[in-house]
């Protein structure tokens, strides 16, 4: 039988991490919870050896990404940017198409600026997006969540942490299901 063609795929997904940079943080009182959503997606798309993408915000002004993230993506492309949206920065179109992505699993802040205008291009642009709810913030949740609910009416799978991670597994009983089943438990 046919998977469903909403359902993640190992061979053609990666990570895109939005902003999460030193000064950025400090404005998110919830940014802890979304770091370990984030480091969890992270964790999980090593294991299954799948890619990651970082932006950052004008880091000269906000600061580069925080060590929770970029400590655990070292093979991971970063793109500098001033551009809210990613897809308005020269590299990050080519850097996205190297990854052979056609679903992008985006994550990050400003869920109601950035990251919003960045799913929005995505969308536009043919791609495949899936937002684990956890894994974003606003510095308020209205914000958050209006810009949740924009994304999903525009086409974006709005899903959770387990749910990529589980989707891009498939079946249990591999070596990667026994990894990321510890990771999440």
């Amino acid at each position: 039988m046919q998977r469903h063609p909403t359902l993640l795929n190992p061979e053609n997904t990666a990570l895109l991490i939005i902003d999460v940079q030193e000064r950025l943080v400090k404005a998110m009182p919830n940014h802890l919870e979304v770091e370990e959503a984030i480091a969890t997606l992270q964790q999980g798309m090593e294991i299954l050896s799948l890619p990651t993408l970082i932006t950052e915000q004008y880091p000269r002004g906000l600061g580069a990404t925080v060590k929770s993230i970029s400590a655990r993506s070292d093979k991971a492309t970063v793109v500098e940017k001033t551009s809210f949206s990613c897809c308005g920065a020269d590299s990050f179109a080519p850097a996205l198409e190297k990854l052979g992505a056609r679903q992008v699993v985006v994550s990050g802040m400003e869920t109601h600026v950035c990251v919003l205008q960045t799913v929005l291009d995505l969308l536009q642009a043919g791609y495949q997006v899936h937002v684990p709810i956890k894994a974003t913030c606003s510095r308020s949740d209205e914000n958050r969540d209006n810009a949740l609910e924009r994304m999903q009416q525009a086409g974006a799978i709005i899903t959770n942490v387990e749910s990529v991670l589980f989707e891009l597994l498939r079946e249990a009983g591999s070596v990667e299901f026994k990894a990321i089943s510890k990771m999440i438990a």
